[in-house]
Parts: C-alpha cells; sequence; structure tokens
C-alpha cells in the first residue's frame, strides 16, 4: 500500500515523510497515539486497510470494513500553543474536500463542524486528539473517507446516513490515488497552520459549509435539542446561529453537534 501510495504522492513538506501501513487495527487514531509517545516524527501517518474499533466524534463509532474505506491518521508536531491548534478539525475537512475533488471531479460539501457530505449524506468523518508529549502537546487527526462501499456494507442504522464515492460518482476510486491526495492536502493544511495563514481556508470552509442559510437543531451532549438558524461561520470555525428567541451565539465543535431538521443535514 505505501508502494502504491508513494507513485501518486507529489513532494510534501512534512505530512508522508514516514507512511506506516496496517492490513487491520483496531483504530489508526489509537495506533498513532502510542507511536506518538514513542517518539513517532512529525508527519507521520497511519493507514489501515480495515479498522476493528474505529472512532469518530463524541464516543461515536465508525464502520470501517474491510478494503472499502480509508483510513488514515496523520501525526503532528506544531510546537504552537494550544489556541492555535483549534481550527485544524474545520481545515482537515476542507484538505478533505480538496482530495476528494481532485481525484473523482466532485466536490463534497461540509455539514458543521467536520463531516463531509455527499448526495445529502455522510461520506467521510474527522476526529482530532490532543496527545501530550512530555511538555509539548501535539496533534493526531483521523480521517476516515467511505470509498467503495454499497448500502449492503453500511449496518442498517448508519445506511440511512451514508453513502461512499462509489455510489455517488458511479465507479471504482482507487483508495491509493485518493490517499496520496489527502496527505498532499494535509501537508498543505500543516504548512497554512504554522504560518498562520487561515484565510483562504476559512473563506473556503464558509463556501463549503452545507448548513449555512438553514434552520437547524443544536443538539448538546445531554441530547437537549434546541431550533436556531446558522448565519455564519466565524474566524475560529465556530458556527454563527441566531435561536428562536433571538438571542445570537456562536457553538463550539465540543459543545453541541448540529443536524438538518428532517435529515441529516436537511
Amino acid at each position: 500500500m505505501e508502494q502504491e501510495i508513494r507513485r501518486y504522492l507529489q513532494r510534501t513538506e512534512t505530512v508522508g515523510s514516514t507512511i506506516l501501513y496496517f492490513d487491520t487495527i483496531d483504530s489508526t487514531n489509537t495506533c498513532l497515539k502510542a507511536q506518538a509517545l514513542r517518539g513517532a516524527a512529525d508527519g507521520t501517518v497511519v493507514i489501515a486497510g480495515h479498522q476493528t474499533a474505529g472512532r469518530g466524534r463524541m464516543t461515536r463509532s465508525f464502520e470501517s470494513p474491510e478494503g472499502k474505506g480509508l483510513y488514515l491518521s496523520v501525526l503532528l508536531r506544531p510546537h504552537l500553543p494550544p489556541e492555535r491548534l483549534l481550527p485544524l478539525t474545520a481545515m482537515a475537512a476542507v484538505a478533505a474536500c480538496d482530495a476528494v475533488e481532485q481525484v473523482c471531479g466532485v466536490r463534497p460539501g461540509v455539514k458543521w463542524p467536520n463531516d463531509l457530505v455527499l448526495g445529502g449524506k455522510k461520506l467521510c468523518g474527522i476526529l482530532t486528539e490532543l496527545v501530550l508529549d512530555g511538555t509539548q502537546p501535539c496533534v493526531v487527526l483521523g480521517v476516515g473517507v467511505n470509498v467503495s462501499q454499497t448500502a449492503a456494507d453500511f449496518s442498517p442504522e448508519v445506511a440511512e446516513l451514508a453513502t461512499s464515492l462509489a455510489v455517488q460518482v458511479g465507479r471504482e476510486v482507487a483508495r491509493a490515488e485518493l490517499a496520496a491526495a489527502l496527505i498532499g492536502a494535509l501537508d498543505r493544511l500543516y504548512t497554512a497552520v504554522k504560518e498562520d495563514d487561515l484565510t483562504p481556508w476559512l473563506a473556503a470552509y464558509r463556501r463549503d459549509c452545507v448548513n449555512l442559510g438553514k434552520q437547524v437543531q443544536l443538539i448538546a451532549p445531554d441530547g437537549t435539542r434546541e431550533l436556531a438558524a446558522a448565519l455564519d461561520v466565524d474566524e475560529t470555525f465556530g458556527l454563527t446561529v441566531r435561536t428562536l428567541t433571538g438571542e445570537r451565539k456562536t457553538v463550539r465543535a465540543g459543545e453541541v453537534s448540529v443536524r438538518g431538521l428532517y435529515g441529516y443535514i436537511e
């Protein structure tokens, strides 16, 4: 798999200098967090053909059938204060959109904060985790893309919400080519974060965000729901909303999830 990826991979500054591939693993994020504590280099990438315990935001699982998706995590050691790392997850959604568009010729949307959607269904999930390695925090950023699944490959509870590139573009997509495109996009993201050059990424995120201008449900971790209108994305990628009482506020990814009124995004 690494040799296949490097056939497609253009030169990068940091991300992808080391690529570790596993046929089966519990979770690429879990594996890479352990690698980080053992001194893995900045930009190390872990890819799996199958995850037995794939994870998403808010303790959700991420279905990862063998040979059907791209399951990739990258280790970043940016030597920046934690507040400079807050936009990473949202920026990773833009990077994943860039990679899909490069390989498939279609651009997904982003359901705030970090799910890629295509055809009204979830295509990709992203999970960012902070790792304390000594006194300097590092980041493990995981991306899972549904590549060749059919409806039969998803569990019944997921099938109504999820889709794959094969379903949406009507052809098989090479996982190695998509992995190379994603590594390149994440490398560009990493350079932008280190140089504090987020303006183009924020503009792209606002363009791609499918929630803006729509009524949404804000779902708190305890299940409480509140209706609001999604107005804008602020400079730190928070979602600015107006509630039914007229209150204008900005919500953060760790505080709430967002769903549409009539489905995953609608």
